[in-house]
């Protein structure tokens, strides 16, 4: 009998595909693991999912929250389904710690908050990011950024200059701050640290590090400043700090001094005057004298960019440089 002739292209064909659809599948999350919260998730336009207890579930598609009038559950489940999505994170919750926060796969962030801590029974916020990795033209595209503002952002980065978005939760802080990374050369290398991983960037030389809480025992913490220490040595070209909600300003100020240009960070502020007051405000969490904190943010920051959502539209509503007033005080200047 002949021996059988092995077709060698069509093997190696049927290998790639089946690699590629192993890689597609394990690129989409497994919304089972969520019970019924699984068909609101997995629709590709949420963004944010709350649920407040047994009285109600609200969805946020990006163009702002919406109530689920179809949803409905009891609290056994919803304990139950907490409990489940923190362990799923490797932490654990009950009433001596009833406040948690993790992220799963795919970037996926829950938070839960059990009563009596909440008064109005299990709390979960969920938060999704986008799935799309958008570049600069295309927010230029959805209404984001104006023209002119596209060009300036582009001057920007090729002149490396160091970046603060600013704005409200959910105004698209980091989806403008993953597209302002992506347009970075592609030979340049890109080390974030984040509190909690959110940003996805569409680079080749992206990588990020992300904080670790304390176990059980209280041992195993890897906090922001640590890990600016582990980033300097990883030889970055840009250095980013995500999302600053407390003392981590002072890791911001701190990276984006060292003289690693092209830098950038995010803050939540409410306007482009506000932002200054709120820089002092984390840096007097961070132990920091607002004389420190006004001298290292004028050194360090290039532009601030802020973000509004007016109607579901986010939009780049200001661009100002930080400067000190005759006081000595931080203030920014719009229009730079």
């Amino acid at each position: 009998m002949a021996p059988i002739e092995r077709d060698e292209d069509s093997h190696d064909r049927d290998t790639r595909v089946d690699r590629a659809a192993m890689v597609a599948t394990s690129a989409l999350p497994d919304w089972a693991d969520f019970g019924p919260l699984a068909p609101y998730l997995a629709h590709e336009s949420i963004t944010d999912l709350f649920v407040n207890g047994a009285t109600g579930l609200w969805v946020d598609n990006g163009t702002g929250l919406a109530r689920a009038d179809d949803w409905r559950s009891d609290e056994r489940s919803l304990r139950e389904l907490a409990v489940r999505l923190i362990s799923l994170g490797g932490r654990h919750i009950d009433e001596t710690t009833p406040c948690v926060d993790v992220r799963l796969r795919h970037g996926i962030r829950v938070h839960a908050v059990l009563p009596p801590i909440s008064t109005t029974g299990t709390l979960l916020s969920i938060r999704v990011p986008r799935r799309e990795h958008f570049q600069l033209a295309d927010l230029a595209g959805a209404g984001m950024l104006s023209a002119q503002q596209l060009d300036r952002l582009r001057r920007a980065i090729a002149t490396r200059e160091n970046l603060l978005i600013t704005g409200a939760g959910g105004s698209g802080k980091t989806t403008l701050l993953s597209a302002i990374l992506a347009a970075a050369p592609v030979g340049e290398r890109i080390v974030a640290i984040e509190d909690v991983a959110e940003l996805r960037v569409e680079h080749p030389h992206f990588v990020a590090l992300e904080s670790r809480q304390a176990n059980l025992e209280g041992a195993g913490e890897i906090g922001m400043a640590r890990l600016l220490r582990e980033a300097l040595r990883m030889r970055p070209d840009r250095l980013v700090v995500g999302e600053c909600r407390g003392a981590e300003i002072r890791e911001l100020l701190a990276a984006l001094n060292t003289g690693h240009d092209g830098g950038a960070g995010t803050l939540h502020a409410n306007s482009l005057t506000d932002v200054p007051a709120r820089i002092e405000a984390l840096g007097a969490l961070a132990g920091m004298t607002q004389e420190a904190v006004a001298r290292q943010t004028v050194s360090a920051i290039g532009l601030v960019l802020h973000l509004e959502r007016e109607g579901g539209v986010r939009r780049l509503a200001g661009v100002g440089r930080f400067t000190l007033d005759a006081r000595e005080r931080l203030s920014v200047t719009a229009g730079s």
